[in-house]
């Protein structure tokens, strides 16, 4: 099998287990989403100690990559959160959605801080893709619609600005699983106060729930690992908008939500955004760029 082609189911894996991941969530009920955070948090922590270990590796980091670390871990957790929220008080495949913007944000704070350009289509493609969420949001400013809908989009955001953390840390030589066990104990440990005080106990079905939850992440995050590992981003990464269509079917199937026609129309802004940025990534389209780069 080609290289793209097994990078492509292995990334489609991904999304089936990110997806599956904000089933559980959701099926873990009432429970408040930094308590949920932990369990997820503390499954992933140890599957990356486990392939540390393995590989003879070990934990140990550079030095002066330490801030950015910590700075990807606090986004992380904040990002966390807010997708959490926004999964337990929306439609799951609307929550989703509004989490999959974090590769248009991604294009932005590297523009910002990593100093990487932005061609003209991309920029007007970040534009259409933020009128998408709109749809999904629809700002009525009823608080019970509106405030989970904007959290949802701060997650994505928060997502976005901890990816360029990674981006930037791959380029400064650090390893993928120590930075998901830096990111999994920080995120456990912030938590911890939160546990001590303001502990909301927790059925043995709801732990159950939340520890599957843990293991359907660790399975994404390993399927994007191995995806990335096949293939270039701008080659696949369009797959990974798969998520939105398995959520969709775990929304109708187990909790009776159907998204709206505004929300779909979300979707379809968004995703179409996704693929024609996808195309322009891979010189399929050429609009804004001289020949010498195509």
């Amino acid at each position: 099998m080609k290289s793209k082609n097994k990078a492509i189911i292995y990334i489609t894996l991904s999304a089936l287990g990110f997806a599956t991941m904000s089933m559980f969530v959701k099926l873990a009920g009432d429970l408040p989403s930094i308590e949920k955070s932990f369990f997820r948090n503390l499954v992933a922590f140890f599957c990356a100690w486990f392939l540390l270990k393995r590989s003879g590796y070990g934990f140990h980091f550079k030095r002066e990559n330490l801030f950015h670390l910590i700075l990807r871990s606090t986004l992380g957790t904040i990002g966390i959160f807010c997708n959490f929220y926004a999964v337990d008080h929306m439609v799951l495949s609307d929550a989703n959605m509004l989490n999959k913007l974090s590769p248009f944000f991604v294009i932005i704070f590297s523009y910002i801080f990593l100093k990487e350009k932005i061609a003209p289509f991309q920029g007007v493609a970040i534009a259409l893709a933020f009128v998408g969420s709109l749809f999904i949001i629809k700002p009525s400013f009823l608080a019970v619609s509106f405030f989970p809908a904007c959290i949802g989009l701060l997650g994505g955001i928060t997502a976005g600005a901890a990816y360029t953390c990674v981006r930037y840390l791959g380029t400064r030589g650090e390893k993928g699983p120590v930075i998901v066990m830096f990111f999994s104990g920080f995120s456990c440990l912030v938590t911890i106060p939160y546990l001590i005080f303001a502990y909301q106990p927790i059925s043995g079905r709801q732990l159950v729930c939340l520890l599957m939850a843990g293991v359907a992440a660790a399975c994404g995050q390993f399927g994007v690992t191995a995806a990335y590992a096949n293939a270039p981003a701008k080659e696949i990464s369009i797959f990974d908008y798969s998520q939105i269509l398995f959520s969709a079917l775990y929304s109708i199937f187990l909790f009776g939500d159907i998204p709206d026609r505004y929300s779909v129309l979300g979707y379809v802004i968004i995703i179409t955004m996704s693929l024609l940025n996808f195309l322009y990534n891979n010189g399929k389209l050429s609009f804004g760029k001289k020949k010498n780069e195509i």
